[in-house]
Formats: structure tokens, sequence, C-alpha cells
């Protein structure tokens, strides 16, 4: 499994809106630019991750975009999925009807394993855990400064 631009820029997009949580709402002019996303395809990612209730938008003078919940609270899984769709390697690992051999293939049960690892691994893992993460790496680097 590959992850898609769209799942990348979307977990970006996701971890920017997390670390400026205290400042919401953010414009996704200002998500674009920090992130270097595009605007137009980033207002595409943001628009289904809105659809799927994990950003709330607002219009007028001060709007713009934050999290639907805090940062504690979406797990790095409800983004992926929403942007790339079910966390599964091989079809036969969430449909049993997908082949014929689903009981008596082996490699099947490898793949079943990597699809939950991969599961647990997201699911243990919030926005904020990320945040955490970027703050210690920002100030182990210095600071950062945008034009």
């Amino acid at each position: 499994m590959k992850i898609s631009t769209k799942g990348r820029y979307g977990m970006r997009a996701m971890l920017d809106l997390a670390v400026n949580y205290a400042q919401s709402p953010i414009l996704l002019k200002d998500v674009a630019r920090r992130q270097d996303i595009s605007l137009k395809y980033l207002d595409r990612i943001c628009s289904s991750l809105k659809a799927a209730g994990l950003l709330k938008s607002s219009r007028g003078s001060k709007g713009g975009f934050t999290l639907s919940r805090p940062p504690d609270e979406i797990t790095l899984k409800e983004i992926v999925e929403v942007l790339e769709g079910p966390l599964v390697l091989v079809g036969c690992t969430s449909d049993k009807h997908y082949c014929k051999r689903v009981n008596t293939c082996v490699t099947r049960d490898i793949w079943y394993e990597l699809s939950r690892a991969m599961e647990s691994v997201l699911g243990s893992k919030t926005l904020e855990d990320l945040a955490k993460r970027e703050r210690k790496k920002r100030k182990a680097s210095g600071p950062m400064y945008y034009i």
C-alpha cells in the first residue's frame, strides 16, 4: 500500500491545524503556504475531511478551518481512512468471499497481520501525539521563519 499525496498532504494539513489549535480558526491559504501545498488541492482535501466530520469551517473576517474535536481525540487512522479508504492491503483480508482460498491461504494471514498492524499504529496515535513530535523537532532545529 502506498499512501497518496492526498493522504500525506491531508495529514500535514491536519497536523498544522493541531499545532495551531489554540489560534483557530486558521485560513486555508496559511496552511497551504506553511505546508507548501497547492491551495486548490488543499481545498479539495479539506472538503473531504469536513464532509467526514473531522474539520469545521466558518465564514467571515474571522473565518477559516478548525478541527472538529481536540487534537487528542482525532486518530491518524481516521484521517488516513477518510482520504485513502480502508486500511487493507489485499481485498481478502476484509472480505472472506473475495477469494475461494481464503480459509487455506497462508499468505492471506500475513496480509491480514500487516493490515492489523497498520490499523494498530495509526489507531493508537492522535494528532496531539504528532503535534508534540512537531514541537519537539522544531525546538531541536531552532526557530522557523516564514515570509
